[in-house]
């Protein structure tokens, strides 16, 4: 399936095969309590419907080439964009435009006649996507050899089980040569050999060019393979950019939900308070960003005031733990660390340092604390001060890199005698 427009042009304003271009997309679904409704609506003036935007204002642009993984739960529109794009479904206001041979695998048996077998359905495939009959007759042998379903390829397509579905539906889109690919979960149904095949295939398509839009739950295929990734969020993008960012910030907001922002506080003139029983406080607290790669360069900035003249042995902490705070990643002091920070009376600013942070992918939070008698006694703590996020390309796995090395050992030969 094709679709064109002049909106997609190239500094030579020549059209582009392989390139998409979304401008201000909504899509609208009327909601109803009850089918009765649908037709009272349609003879009177009164509105039995909900409207529920399943996309709301979107607007993208895709590079012949890209290979794009989409992601976000069930419900946020990710097949509804999907379907715009093929043109299985029209805008309620916006425009979509689309260049080139389209395949798409969006559902299970979508564009197959049931009561066809598969070898016909190869065919009326093929003359959906504008091929002859015997342009498709040099395609049948590849489509039949991957879909791998033995003789079930003569047999009426309403007898496959899901597996073989998504074996034939795959193998007819990368055989028709398209210039667009677009998988919609179809590789979930099938088998690890499946799609370790299936992956393999479209692979060879990325390098000749292919563009490629992905949408699968498994996250950590669309980090491996995809170059850029899309996180829509209630009918809206929430982050458009680099795959394995994207991706973390997704994962991230499922582990945790939206992440609160860190307390405010007021700094003010340096004043000692009327309370005598107060010894110190923690005015500020700043970082030097709010989303980190890994390896990149945390610091934590402390403002504090000493009230006491006679202050002895504080120390400062800084501790970090996961969103949650399930998890206590970390947490030095000065006194730990033997350095000495001003315990006069008045206004003092220490940052924290962490020259390469090797925390993985995560949302995480600070807490701050001072204390005095070699940490026994807190004289003011600030919990969940400070958020921040990690992300990082695909470089390791779990919650912390740390530098490591592979060695092999003496070959071992198995006697055979």
């Amino acid at each position: 399936m094709s679709k064109k427009s002049d909106n997609i042009n190239n500094k030579n304003n020549e059209k582009l095969p392989g390139s998409i271009r979304v401008s201000n997309l909504s899509k609208v679904y009327h909601l109803y309590d009850r089918n009765i409704d649908r037709l009272k609506e349609v003879f009177s003036r009164k509105t039995y419907s909900k409207e529920h935007y399943a996309l709301h204002n979107i607007d993208l642009e895709i590079k012949p080439g890209e290979t794009i993984g989409i992601v976000g739960i069930n419900g946020s529109g990710k097949s509804t964009l999907l379907k715009l794009i093929t043109g299985i479904v029209s805008p309620t206001e916006g425009e979509v435009s689309a260049y080139g041979k389209i395949a798409a695998m969006l559902e299970l048996g979508a564009g197959f006649n049931p009561e066809y077998t598969g070898i016909e359905n190869i065919y009326l495939n093929g003359t959906m996507m504008g091929y002859s009959e015997k342009e498709m007759e040099k395609r049948v042998p590849a489509i039949v050899e991957f879909a791998d379903i033995g003789d079930f390829i003569n047999q009426p397509v309403k007898t496959y089980s899901s597996g073989m579905f998504a074996r034939l539906a795959f193998a007819v889109s990368i055989n028709v040569d398209p210039d667009i690919l677009i998988v919609d979960e179809t590789l979930s149904v099938g088998d690890a050999k499946f799609q370790v095949k299936c992956i393999d295939k479209m692979k060879q398509l990325k390098e000749s060019g292919v563009t490629i839009l992905f949408v699968t739950h498994a996250i950590e295929q669309i980090k491996r393979f995809c170059s850029r990734a899309i996180w829509i969020k209630e009918g809206r993008i929430r982050a458009d950019g680099e795959a394995a960012q994207t991706v973390d910030l997704f994962d991230n907001f499922m582990k945790y939900g939206e992440r609160p922002e860190g307390e405010e506080f007021n700094l003010t003139k340096f004043t000692l308070p009327e309370d005598p029983e107060c010894l110190a406080g923690i005015m500020n607290v700043k970082i030097n960003k709010d989303l980190f790669n890994c390896f990149d360069t945390l610091e934590v900035e402390v403002t504090y005031d000493i009230y006491d003249p006679d202050m002895v042995d504080m120390q400062l902490g800084v501790a970090i733990y996961s969103l949650d705070r399930t998890i206590y990643v970390y947490g030095p002091n000065t006194n730990l660390d033997k350095f000495s920070i001003p315990q006069e009376q008045g206004r003092y600013v220490v940052t924290y340092k962490i020259p390469s942070l090797t925390l993985l992918s995560g949302d995480y939070c600070i807490d701050v604390g001072i204390f005095n008698s070699d940490g026994i006694v807190n004289l003011d703590y600030k919990s969940s001060c400070r958020t921040f996020s990690v992300v990082n390309e695909y470089v390791s796995e779990g919650m912390i890199h740390f530098d490591h090395e592979w060695i092999i050992n003496e070959k071992m030969v198995a006697n055979k005698d």
